[in-house]
């Protein structure tokens, strides 16, 4: 096999919100939630079946956010992996710690890449629909790789900012850095710029997939339901990377 590692974090099951509780109406689509993890096992797969010359290393950090007696609370302070500490201000946005996590643990194996993908914020659906995951990079030639490989599949990925303006709204009176934004908008930056402060690797790509989990009306060759969007794409990029590298 080649040179090139790559590692790709997913994210949780079933989420409520936990303490912080979502509305009970659509609450049954979060069964979804592991979309991410789904999509991720997929494409491993298909990377293996198609005898890709890839050190591809998958991790998939799972959970379930539930409220209860032992839960976690808003305004709690926990310590990540590296040594980090995060004031919880929302439970509902728990997919990013456990991500945290994992891109910590995904630099222990010293890749040339690292993507991970999560249902992780309605923003992203409210800021671009059902027709192309946002995508975060510190890499343009890991965003090119990507690009092309939903342009060739024709399940679209669309890049979106990371400027340091974002990661400013997260600061914490108690802690490093707050869970969540101090401002109600840009709320998929947000969680990016989250995101960014666990990783080192160089080249790094965070897939916000929350839009793409179902099928829109413009998808007409999908059926109802879960998509397992963007698992093409993905297998297509990590093609790319494997001739190119």
């Amino acid at each position: 096999s080649s040179g090139i590692n790559a590692e790709w974090p997913l994210r949780p099951g079933f989420d409520t919100g936990g303490i912080s509780i979502k509305p009970s109406k659509g609450m049954d689509a979060m069964r979804a939630d592991m979309g991410g993890a789904a999509c991720v096992a997929g494409a491993t797969l298909g990377a293996a079946s198609l005898n890709l010359p890839i050190n591809l290393i998958t991790l998939i950090p799972l959970c379930e956010n539930m409220p209860s007696g032992s839960a976690t609370k808003p305004g709690d302070v926990v310590t990540a992996m590296n040594g980090k500490t995060i004031q919880v201000d929302n439970t509902d946005a728990e997919g990013r710690l456990i991500l945290a996590d994992t891109l910590t643990y995904a630099d222990t194996f010293e890749p040339s890449h690292v993507v991970d993908m999560a249902t992780l914020t309605g923003a992203m659906a409210v800021a671009l629909g059902g027709e192309c995951v946002g995508a975060y990079s510190s890499c343009d030639q890991l965003w090119d790789s990507l690009e092309r490989g939903g342009y060739n599949s024709g399940d679209r990925f669309w890049r979106m900012p990371l400027f340091k303006e974002y990661g400013d709204l997260l600061k914490s009176p108690t802690a490093d850095i707050n869970n969540i934004s101090a401002s109600p908008y840009g709320g998929s930056i947000t969680a990016a710029k989250f995101l960014q402060n666990f990783i080192k690797c160089k080249s790094w790509a965070h897939l916000d997939i929350a839009g793409v989990m179902d099928s829109t009306d413009s998808m007409s060759y999908l059926p109802k339901g879960m998509s397992g969007r963007p698992t093409r794409s993905i297998i297509e990029a990590l093609r790319l990377l494997s001739v190119e590298k």
